[in-house]
């Protein structure tokens, strides 16, 4: 009775508040944190913010909160919380403690109105700027930050102002007095007189009363242990700074970076300060919030990034400016053009500080590294050249910063020491500096996401690790790993090393089902790793006629790991708390197109075969999609799989027609519909944790040709979906520069270059086809030809001695003149080689060239595609009327 009476007080007062916190209240945001909302509530109450308006979904929250019967213990908490972690702090003071005294709430309603009635000339304030010093002065949230800068990316500047004006208002009262002192760090001095009626620098009361207490902005003052750990580099040292998270390294660099310029300065030195950064992001962080905000007013400030040093040369930003912000690879470039003698390039005599964000990636193979090595050649000349009493080249002070160099993997202390030391020596660092943060040390709340479906195929994983002596370089479930254990079969098979080279095949299936499992439903992942094991199964069972293909210890290891974990997978599968995210943020994505538009149709481009059927499945599924007019089906490729039907020509053709009559409007698609195949305009195109190359993205930006079509990239966090995206669009440009400087080559010079890089004509005799399981010679090219100008056949009497036929039931593919309904296996291990196909009447063995080990020139190599061959085999075209009864 008493939680009764609790729940009935807190619905009265977030009914009495009602008026405020439609005002106040971002549902968007705010859902994130709800958790006991269902999914499909949420869903009714973003789309009516979508479709109508944020104050109306915000009565549809507060409707739906009181309809709910019987509330959950802790619903009000949750509900406060989810305000506060929502960026609506103002509306969590109004629901859990006493709303603001009558006058300040009326002073806050007024600079509100003053807002609104100023936004025209507001609008033309550098928002970019304006939004960053607003962030660290938290009456921006993060994702404030994120809407906004993508606000201004897309509909440019005022798009911006309009977003972060619309936000800062929802703060609690006091954001006024912190906007005005981010209009006077950014050097709007206009629309700080307008909205004040005062100049800067006159004396506000009350406003920024706050503002006389702080230092000034070009004054850094620095903690006890921020100037400890910064001393060697102010007496001109190489150093590593080495400190936590959120302690401040970036101000040390900033302060370093100040002394080093008024040092140089004072002794009538040029002074010039490159800051080096891996991601693109924190250019504009590095920029916005550090660097620029405390040394404008003594120091020219630029920032680089892939985009904008494509449109003015970066030499140029060089010596226009003190300090240069900017990712590592652009100063890389520069770097080479001069050691290229290219006059548009950069020394590193024409630096005298380079600073290096996160510079434990100064390793073996990183840009990073390439950077240091050229410092290092130069500094070795210089001891040789002052053994000889000769001038020497001026290098460049070096400053690193890390909040931890790492182990390299080490299991050892010794071996730790080595990896910290191969940094020191790689960044050619005087000392690794740390500090003692003492009282300043914060301990942050450590958060432990579960997904255990991934735990369990992980565990696997690992244990086939141990089994075959591998040690994976990078996380499981990632496409990193993917390419290392495609390279570990690659390597095994060339070795014939049978115990990894089939453990590395298990592997790829585990980690494409961590892949599903990110993606789509853990029961997706599940059943595709079920039915590839009882694939497998089937292969290592021979009819009763034939003699059995005798399962390896390795194998029968691998069968049993699976089997002994099944159960428990299967458990975890039904357990719908540990979905993933990734279909949460896709499923609002489709229901803002479908709602926001009169006539929807589009497309999801999806990594493989198996996320793409799951996916139709899941929207065919969905009673909310249908309540929205969502039609969707799959299409995929033509090409034989062992475990996913591929589709026929004339099954992708059907789903092509329904899509062009609006049958269809919605096509989740692989790769397959990137190119090639014709598909009617489409008003929106999402590539869904798919980022492959720069081609395929415009290929698939490319489908979405209607006038108010939209593109879409929908990734997890933590995913590098997002960062490979952006590379993708900086080789877009530089393709685009790449075309331009071949159109201006000389024909005769065009026509060299273009033979030079020619595919070589070979007799097809010199390349040689082994089993890729077992090693056992197969054939040769001169046994090889094609149908269809398409499919490799073997046709010869020694060929069809060394395989074994098996009827494939999820194999049927029918396309003119020929039919596929089987595959040949290799007679000693089992080994897939290809498919069965009757061509006019006639059987023809078609072989798929992954399945072999390819050997020419005496080196052998692992082919995916007979395009990638590099031979152009003269082979003839198969004529039906051979004789072809053997």
């Amino acid at each position: 009775m008493a939680a009764d009476k609790d729940n009935d007080a807190n619905i009265c007062l977030i009914e009495d508040f009602r008026p405020r916190l439609r005002k106040l209240i971002e549902v968007e945001f705010v859902l994130d944190h709800l958790n006991f909302l269902d999914n499909d509530n949420k869903d009714l109450i973003r789309t009516k913010a979508r479709k109508e308006s944020n104050l109306k979904a915000v009565d549809l929250l507060i409707d739906t909160i009181i309809r709910i019967r019987p509330l959950p213990n802790g619903w009000f908490r949750e509900f406060v919380d989810a305000l506060s972690a929502g960026g609506c702090k103002h509306a969590a003071t109004y629901v859990e403690d006493s709303p603001p005294c009558p006058a300040l709430e009326a002073e806050n309603d007024n600079c509100v109105r003053l807002i609104e009635l100023l936004s025209p000339s507001l609008l033309e304030m550098k928002t970019t700027d304006v939004c960053w010093d607003c962030f660290s002065k938290d009456i921006l949230t993060a994702e404030d930050r994120e809407i906004i800068l993508a606000e201004c990316q897309n509909r440019g500047n005022m798009g911006g102002a309009r977003e972060l004006l619309r936000r800062i208002v929802r703060f609690p009262p006091g954001w006024f007095s912190i906007f005005l002192k981010a209009l006077q760090n950014t050097e709007h001095k206009n629309l700080f007189k307008e909205l004040t009626g005062e100049s800067p620098g006159d004396n506000l009361i009350g406003c920024i009363a706050a503002a006389a207490e702080s230092p000034p902005k070009d004054v850094i003052v620095l903690r006890d242990y921020q100037m400890d750990v910064a001393r060697p580099a102010l007496e001109g040292k190489n150093i590593i700074i080495c400190l936590p998270t959120g302690s401040g390294k970036t101000r040390v660099a900033v302060y370093i970076t100040k002394e080093h310029l008024d040092s140089r300065r004072k002794e009538g030195r040029p002074g010039k300060v490159v800051v080096l950064v891996n991601k693109v992001p924190l250019v504009e962080q590095h920029y916005s919030t550090e660097f620029w905000k405390f040394l404008k007013n003594k120091y020219k400030v630029e920032r680089v990034s892939g985009d904008s040093q494509l449109k003015i040369s970066f030499t140029d930003i060089v010596q226009k400016n003190d300090i240069v912000i900017c990712t590592a690879q652009i100063l890389e470039n520069y770097l080479e053009r001069a050691h290229s003698g290219d006059d548009d390039g950069i020394k590193l005599s024409d630096l005298s500080l380079i600073v290096i964000d996160e510079c434990h990636h100064t390793q073996k193979g990183g840009v990073y590294n390439h950077i240091m090595i050229r410092y290092l050649k130069q500094k070795h000349k210089n001891a040789k050249l002052k053994k000889e009493q000769k001038d020497t080249v001026d290098i460049p002070q070096i400053l690193g910063l890390t909040a931890s160099p790492g182990v390299g993997g080490a299991k050892k202390i010794e071996k730790a020491e080595e990896h910290i030391l191969r940094i020191c020596a790689n960044l050619d660092a005087y000392k690794i500096m740390t500090g003692n943060l003492g009282e300043n040390k914060k301990e942050p709340h450590k958060k432990i996401a579960t997904d255990p479906f991934g735990d369990v195929i992980k565990g696997i994983m690992n244990a086939i690790h141990v089994h075959a002596e591998l040690n994976p370089t990078c996380d499981l479930g990632t496409q990193n790993y993917e390419q290392w254990v495609v390279q570990k079969e690659q390597n095994a098979a060339k070795e014939e090393n049978q115990k990894v080279r089939v453990c590395a095949e298990h592997l790829r299936q585990y980690n494409e089902a961590l892949y599903l499992g990110k993606t789509i439903r853990m029961w997706d992942a599940f059943s595709f790793l079920d039915k590839y094991f009882d694939e497998e199964l089937k292969k290592k069972v021979a009819p009763e006629d034939e003699e059995a293909i005798i399962k390896t210890d390795t194998e029968r290891f691998l069968f049993t790991l699976f089997k002994d974990s099944k159960v428990k997978l299967q458990e975890l599968a039904k357990l719908p708390q540990y979905e993933n995210n990734s279909l949460a943020k896709l499923r609002t994505k489709i229901l803002h197109e479908f709602t926001s538009r009169e006539k929807a149709r589009g497309i999801i481009f999806t990594k493989t075969r198996r996320s793409a059927i799951a996916l139709a499945q899941w929207v065919q599924e969905n009673s909310k999609f249908e309540e929205v007019g969502v039609k969707a089906c799959h299409v995929i490729g033509g090409g034989g799989q062992s475990v996913v039907k591929p589709m026929t020509a004339a099954e992708q053709r059907d789903v092509l027609n329904k899509f062009q009559n609006a049958e269809v409007n919605l096509l989740i698609a692989t790769t397959v519909a990137e190119e090639g195949l014709d598909i009617a305009a489409c008003n929106f195109v999402i590539r869904y944790e798919l980022v492959t190359n720069e081609i395929a993205m415009i290929q698939a930006r490319g489908r979405g040709r209607a006038e108010d079509s939209s593109y879409t990239l929908v990734a997890g966090e933590g995913s590098g979906v997002a960062e490979r995206e952006s590379v993708n669009e900086y080789r877009e440009k530089m393709m685009s520069k790449a075309i331009d400087k071949v159109k201006k080559l000389d024909q005769d010079e065009y026509e060299k270059r273009k033979k030079q890089k020619g595919m070589k004509k070979e007799s097809p005799s010199k390349v040689k086809f082994s089993c890729r399981s077992c090693n056992k010679p197969v054939c040769s090219g001169e046994d090889v030809e094609i149908i269809e100008n398409m499919h490799r056949v073997n046709v010869t009497p020694q060929f069809k001695e060394l395989f074994i036929q098996r009827e494939n039931t999820s194999l049927v593919k029918r396309l003119l003149d020929y039919e596929t309904n089987g595959f040949i296996a290799c007679k000693d291990c089992g080994q897939r080689w290809g498919s069965m196909m009757l061509y006019r009447g006639i059987e023809c063995p078609c072989l798929h060239v992954k399945n072999f080990l390819v050997t020419y020139d005496e080196k052998k190599k692992n082919i995916n595609k007979w395009s990638e061959l590099g031979i152009h085999a003269p082979v003839s075209t198969l004529c039906f009327c051979l004789d072809l009864t053997h």
